[in-house]
């Protein structure tokens, strides 16, 4: 697992054996940061948020829906009103999405230190499973919130940009040509996908990786 700025420094190491046409992206990319998430209700949220959204945006959302709803309590989410919701400025989808989690924990449904123990299709299926929760959102949150260590999620578009300038692939290469691409980074795949997100922010002065947990929490 993943859990320790240490940690990636070591399969950062170790990726850059195994792949060295990394290494010049490793040296414009800078420090690669850990991003600790949470593993919990309020990790999981945390992504749901930040889907399709920018960083600023998500963080600013989840700032002022932290403050107003404890998001560790699936009971708390599950009755939340919206008008408090849409105060937080969660969009009508992402509120049903967050409130289907909240309901599938409440009913014994989804387990997440269960799914944190799971190899990784297992996790990922068992998210996808719940309405809203795409493949994206299932594979952050397992790469940031549990710290799986072997997670690519190829289609995010940041990383779609920073691989294919990265190995010259064209601008925005499809998602399964960057899949295939991370497949050579196996068994260090959640170090590669840090290291293109801090390349793409090196590239664009943008930081575009994912909020991974609420403010105060990271």
């Amino acid at each position: 697992m993943i859990r320790t700025q240490g940690d990636v420094e070591r399969d950062l190491a170790a990726l850059l054996v195994l792949d060295t046409r990394l290494r010049p992206i490793a040296a414009t990319a800078g420090t690669v940061p850990l991003r600790p998430g949470s593993p919990g209700l309020d990790g999981l949220v945390a992504t749901v948020v930040a889907q399709q959204v920018s960083r600023a945006s998500a963080t600013a959302i989840l700032g002022r829906l932290a403050r107003l709803v404890d998001l560790s309590d699936a009971g708390a989410l599950a009755h939340a009103s919206d008008e408090t919701l849409r105060e937080a400025g969660l969009s009508a989808a992402k509120m049903r999405t967050l409130r289907a989690v909240a309901a599938a924990i409440l009913r014994g449904d989804l387990a997440l230190d269960r799914v944190a123990l799971m190899p990784a299709d297992e996790a990922v299926a068992a998210l996808v499973a719940l309405p809203g929760i795409g493949r994206w959102t299932a594979e952050c949150h397992l790469l940031f919130g549990v710290g799986h260590p072997d997670i690519f999620p190829a289609g995010d578009l940041a990383l779609r940009i920073a691989v294919g300038r990265g190995l010259g692939l064209g601008e925005r290469p499809p998602e399964r040509v960057v899949a295939q691409a991370a497949a050579a980074w196996r068994p260090h795949r959640s170090v590669a996908a840090r290291l293109f997100w801090a390349y793409y922010a090196a590239l664009l002065r943008r930081d575009a990786a994912p909020v991974a947990a609420p403010p105060g929490e990271a």
